[in-house]
């Protein structure tokens, strides 16, 4: 397996390029702040921006931890990339993680400096020091589980800001814990607001008469109860009014829902 380094400064958009840097050289894999992408997908690992400090960040990318590393080593041996891309912010560091998972040594180093120019190396450092805002070289789809409740948005979206970056697929944008002034919480009722104004876009449904949540891990378990206006067929009003709450709750607040139970209650 042929391993690169992609070395650069914190900041200075080494996750953005590694997308453009992989097709180039047809490069198969990616290990990025504790991620295994591998054919454009998330494999294996705990990404470092879930941390709620930068401390612990710095370790996971590093895969400190054992779980962490055998997992990743696990994943690693069962896809058999013919490549891998280790990004990191020094050449010391590239080498501790091909070591600490066991791939070989650094046989390619290549420089953010080599690839980008400096008037691109600022926007990368303004979307990150100054909008807490960091790259993660997958479609926004692939993270969808990993990161609910946090901010994240396609890159596609930052178009106009990035000019000359043309080739923007298959990457999305975060907003690590650790840049948040202070906790992110959403609270019931404003679920129940959200889909209350659903309620109000759809003729079918008469009222809401409950809305609960529960949080897990990896997203939120949503429980609706609804009474629903005669005329459509029932299951179908059902099932789109499903849908749309589904995803008005999604894009407003950033959670994976991981189900929503309706219940109809009644007709009128």
């Amino acid at each position: 397996m042929k391993v690169y380094g992609l070395i650069g400064k914190s900041g200075t958009g080494k996750s953005f390029q590694a997308v453009n840097l992989c097709k180039e050289r047809n490069i198969e894999s990616i290990i990025d702040d504790g991620l295994f992408i591998c054919r454009n997908k998330v494999v294996a690992g705990i990404s470092a921006k879930r941390q709620k400090t930068k401390v612990g960040a710095v370790k996971t990318a590093l895969f400190t931890d054992d779980d962490h590393r055998d997992e990743t080593v696990a994943a690693i041996r069962k896809m058999k990339p013919s490549s891998i891309l280790i990004i990191g912010t020094s050449d010391r560091m590239v080498d501790k993680i091909a070591a600490r998972l066991g791939i070989g040594r650094i046989g390619e180093s290549i420089y953010i400096e080599e690839i980008t120019t400096e008037a691109q190396r600022d926007i990368a450092r303004r979307q990150r020091h100054e909008m807490g805002q960091h790259v993660i070289p997958v479609p926004t789809f692939q993270l969808k589980r990993q990161f609910s409740g946090y901010f994240m948005i396609p890159v596609r979206r930052l178009l106009k800001e990035l000019g000359p970056w043309r080739d923007i697929s298959e990457k999305s944008v975060v907003r690590p814990t650790y840049s948040y002034l202070g906790n992110y919480e959403i609270s019931e009722k404003v679920m129940a607001d959200i889909v209350e104004c659903v309620r109000r876009e759809n003729r079918q449904v008469a009222e809401i008469n409950r809305v609960g949540v529960v949080r897990m891990q990896d997203g939120i378990d949503i429980y609706v109860a609804a009474t629903f206006r005669r005329g459509e067929r029932l299951d179908e009003a059902a099932a789109r009014f499903q849908r749309t709450a589904v995803e008005r709750i999604e894009e407003m607040t950033s959670f994976n829902v991981n189900r929503l139970d309706l219940e109809v209650r009644g007709l009128i």
